[in-house]
């Protein structure tokens, strides 16, 4: 049914970019791409006429940037008018995807992902089950200044043991079914685990859980996948 249908927006200067992205995503059962934009004004106009469930957004874009496209689009408070914003980018904007993480963005992907990651992005965004690829986000995150001691950070969020180690997986890039398998949970109680971490350390989304583990030194060396 329409109804069913996952709406998206693409906004990219290359034309081969929106192209390709529209090629892959409206080959999928589900998906449609409703709109293409070639700048951040014409995204942020064409997300406030069609009201997609997500948007796929170059960080570096004429007229308005990917950032201010975030911020005006994702930056809204939960259970108003806030959209889910994936950030496209490149390996050297580390600095611009921090930024773009801060604004909002559910989700960060290269503009050489393969298909299944572009899919996987937008279905998970849609649901509001942000993508946190290994490839970009752990990277980036790995970054962020430890402003305390682990322990005392986790201690004043209020996070459980359990609490703990799930958001220590996010963080380090697991997938929901790799978290439960790794911990002995059913999919359903990594679900309920992941919405109180979000509630307690006060996050939109599962990219902001990360953010908040590594940053708060939650993470250890024996997490990092190579």
């Amino acid at each position: 049914m329409a109804d069913d249908l996952i709406d998206v927006v693409i906004a990219d200067d290359q034309e081969l970019v929106r192209t390709g992205f529209e090629m892959i995503l409206d080959a999928q059962p589900g998906i449609r791409v409703v709109g293409v934009a070639r700048d951040g004004v014409e995204c942020v106009e064409l997300a406030r006429r069609l009201r997609p469930a997500v948007v796929l957004a170059d960080i570096r874009m004429p007229r308005m940037d990917g950032l201010e496209v975030t911020r005006t689009l994702a930056g809204e408070p939960p259970g108003e008018s806030a959209t889910n914003v994936v950030v496209i980018t490149t390996f050297d904007q580390d600095d611009y995807v921090r930024d773009a993480l801060r604004f909002g963005a559910c989700g960060f992907l290269l503009k050489d992902a393969p298909p299944a990651l572009l899919v996987e992005a937008v279905r998970a965004a849609s649901r509001g089950d942000a993508l946190v690829s290994p490839a970009v986000t752990v990277r980036l995150l790995r970054g962020l200044r430890h402003r305390a001691d682990g322990e005392e950070r986790q201690e004043a969020a209020g996070l459980s043991g359990r609490e703990t180690d799930i958001a220590r997986l996010v963080a380090v890039g697991r997938t929901n079914q790799e978290i439960a398998e790794e911990l002995f949970l059913s999919l359903s109680s990594v679900k309920t685990y992941l919405a109180r971490v979000q509630a307690k350390v006060e996050v939109r989304n599962r990219v902001e859980i990360a953010a908040w583990a590594w940053e708060n030194g939650v993470v250890t060396s024996r997490d990092r996948r190579p």
